[in-house]
């Protein structure tokens, strides 16, 4: 069974998109021309970092936000060109950005 977690971080990289995966001390990244195939590469890299998948638990961010990923990789799965899957990931990011400060402000 593993232990603890292991993040995937997705970022625009100009047309492409960028992630790294890591797991414990281990690092490991590659590029693909979208969110779905760097989702998929994400797949691949967990598998050389972590093979057993009994117990594994992925985080999967966009720029360390699991809320902006969500949306962005729904957005992408839905057949949304990359310019609105890059908006939808700006918005929910910016609507995080506000939620932390407004909870900061109470």
């Amino acid at each position: 069974m593993a232990t603890g977690h292991i993040t995937a971080n997705y970022l625009p990289d100009g047309n492409d998109w960028s992630v790294t995966v890591t797991s414990g001390t281990e690092s490991q990244s590659a590029r693909a021309p979208g969110l779905i195939a760097a989702r998929d590469k994400a797949d691949q890299l967990i598998e050389q970092l972590a093979p057993n998948p009994a117990g594994r638990v992925v985080i999967h961010l966009l720029d360390g936000d699991g809320f902006a990923f969500s949306t962005a990789y729904l957005q992408a799965r839905h057949g949304l060109s990359d310019e609105a899957t890059h908006a939808a990931a700006q918005s929910a990011a910016a609507a995080a950005d506000k939620g932390q400060n407004s909870h900061a402000t109470r």
